[in-house]
């Protein structure tokens, strides 16, 4: 009997949404996101799977010296770029390729000797994001101090992000790609600027690299769109165990607080999973699981390690039965984070090291 909370990861899943990107847009290169424990879905195992991809991308370099630790051999790009005399030396002897996303990490590179050059290097243009980025009046100073260092070994390319790629046909899309393809043909440069969303609605973004991340995993980017009308597969199944079934009397409360009471007799059901696992406390009182191909609603607050099931109508479930928080045909992740008031992207990546991931395919 399983009694604790497993994430099952489904490879072929994984690779069949790698395909669809590929299918989408031919004729672009692929730096596949696995940032943030690949979304939840294990870095390592997700690479190994993902090895289809011409590059990966992270956050920190953390994670690029797991993935050569592992013995990932494909290029690795840092979106945040490092900021420390240490982190670049780092870099540059794992083969760990770099974002400038400022001009103090283009001092950095240019006043430091390093064992090895740098290769496969980008920089940020902030084109409307706001966030990380070198500005349009710096940019072509930063570019060329870039071209001519001598920690840098081939050509750089120039990044950029979207702010609003999820919104359709929205205008600041088009004016932030006009910003990146205009100093791009300035200076020759290739261009990696399309996610996800700009992956599957955007086609003129795609450009020479584009950098797949939440569809890889099988969730929409849109909110209006559900990721089996995109093609794309659930790659993670959330599930856990019904360890206790109590019956209730009218008036009995739930949980903590007891912001849940019993308007007629009621049978509840306790699942091992909760906050503490990484499933949303806002999914109290409002969530919903699957146990016996029945959908059953979370009654009461969901508490650290424990949720508690309407099992009112589904009188032969019994303890020790699995049940579904997420990944299947009536509960899509995406569903569940409207619910919780969220993004698919948040639950995926707050899944806890204590739930076990088990990979299949």
């Amino acid at each position: 009997m399983q009694l604790h909370p497993i994430a099952h990861i489904d490879l072929a899943a994984l690779q069949h949404n790698l395909a669809c990107v590929k299918q989408v847009a031919p004729d672009s290169r692929i730096m596949s996101v696995v940032k943030a424990n690949a979304y939840g879905h294990g870095l390592v195992d997700v690479a190994r799977a993902l090895s289809a991809s011409d590059a990966f991308t992270v956050a920190r370099l953390s994670e690029g010296l797991l993935l050569r630790e592992a013995g990932i051999e494909h290029a690795i790009v840092v979106l945040e770029g490092v900021n420390t005399v240490s982190d670049l030396q780092l870099a540059a002897e794992n083969d760990i390729s770099l974002v400038f996303t400022t001009l103090l990490q283009i001092e950095l590179v240019l006043s430091t000797t390093l064992s090895k050059a740098l290769l496969f290097c980008w920089v940020m243009a902030e084109t409307g994001m706001h966030r990380l980025g070198i500005p349009a009046e710096k940019l072509d100073q930063a570019i060329q101090s870039l071209k001519r260092a001598e920690n840098i070994a081939d050509s750089i390319g120039l990044m950029s992000h979207f702010a609003n790629a999820d919104l359709l046909r929205d205008e600041r899309n088009q004016h932030q790609l006009d910003q990146i393809m205009q100093c791009a043909k300035q200076h020759r440069l290739s261009v990696s600027m399309a996610n996800s969303a700009a992956i599957l609605s955007f086609p003129e973004s795609h450009a020479d690299w584009i950098r797949p991340g939440i569809m890889l995993y099988g969730s929409s980017p849109f909110k209006m769109q559900s990721a089996s009308s995109l093609n794309l597969k659930p790659v993670m199944k959330l599930t856990s165990t019904l360890i206790a079934i109590q019956n209730l009397k009218t008036g009995d409360e739930v949980g903590y607080g007891g912001d849940w009471v019993a308007e007629h007799d009621t049978r509840v059901g306790i699942v091992n999973i909760g906050y503490g696992d990484g499933y949303s406390r806002q999914l109290s009182n409002t969530g919903s699981v699957k146990i016996h191909n029945k959908i059953a609603a979370v009654l009461g607050r969901v508490s650290m390690d424990m949720i508690a099931i309407d099992l009112s109508h589904i009188l032969h479930a019994k303890e020790g039965d699995d049940v579904v928080l997420w990944g299947c045909e009536q509960l899509p992740i995406e569903d569940v984070a409207n619910k919780a008031n969220t993004i698919s992207y948040e639950l995926l990546c707050q899944i806890s090291e204590r739930v076990r991931r088990e990979y299949h395919g």
